[in-house]
């Protein structure tokens, strides 16, 4: 049985990883893009909204969309009776608090990415005639691979690590948002350190392994750019 339980909440826990890094890479990328881009007066503001899970305490962010979402709040209530559809303690709500609290994970590397391309390859391409679309596809994001690499592996990473916000809005119910993480916190309170280590030291060989695949491939990237 536990066994089972276990081969369930990883599958959980890397479907939330999956999907959220999925999303992410796609609002990620047009978020980033707009940041290198743009001169608004508001560009702070939306650069200090993206930056603030870093600093903000994810029980905090986990909390309020906790009260946003319940079904005691207009919402909650609305999206229920209209759309059937809810976020607190479903699968659902464990994806946007993830997309919520990893977007600046994603989106730093891109941005940093895309600022450092010399200004000349965009003016080229515009001489060329080449429409906005075809130079974000085609020139621009060829020429961030390694900044794209690291936004996904960082993102995914972090997602399967999860725990203050997961925890609020999803509640830790078993093969439905119980995750590793919470797994883990589960088995320490049980004294079952056995199980504990199980969770904690796959979680703990997954992430040392993309971030050895991030490092060995930008590495590879770079050293083939300057060749």
């Amino acid at each position: 049985m536990m066994n089972e339980m276990f081969i369930s909440t990883m599958l959980l826990t890397f479907k939330l990883a999956f999907v959220t890094t999925v999303i992410l890479l796609i609002l990620g990328t047009c978020i980033a893009y707009y940041l290198s881009v743009s001169r608004s007066h508001v560009k702070p503001l939306i650069e200090t909204i993206v930056s603030m899970p870093l600093v903000l305490p994810p029980t905090v962010l986990g909390f309020y969309l906790l009260v946003a979402f319940s079904q005691e709040n207009f919402l909650g209530r609305f999206l229920q009776e209209y759309f059937g559809f809810r976020l607190t303690f479903t699968f659902g709500g464990l994806v946007l608090g993830s997309v919520i609290f990893s977007l600046p994970f994603m989106v730093h590397p891109i941005q940093n990415g895309l600022a450092a391309l010399p200004k000349s390859l965009l003016e080229a391409a515009t001489t060329l005639g080449k429409s906005k679309i075809n130079i974000f596809f085609k020139i621009l994001l060829p020429n961030i691979k390694p900044s794209l690499l690291t936004g996904v592996v960082i993102t995914f990473a972090h997602t399967i690590g999860e725990f203050g916000v997961v925890l609020m809005i999803g509640g830790n119910i078993p093969q439905k948002t119980r995750v590793a993480s919470l797994a883990i916190y589960d088995q320490v309170e049980s004294l079952n350190y056995h199980e504990a280590n199980k969770y904690a030291l796959t979680l703990f060989v997954i992430s040392f392994c993309v971030l050895l695949l991030v490092y060995i491939v930008n590495k590879k990237y770079f050293a083939k750019g300057f060749k």
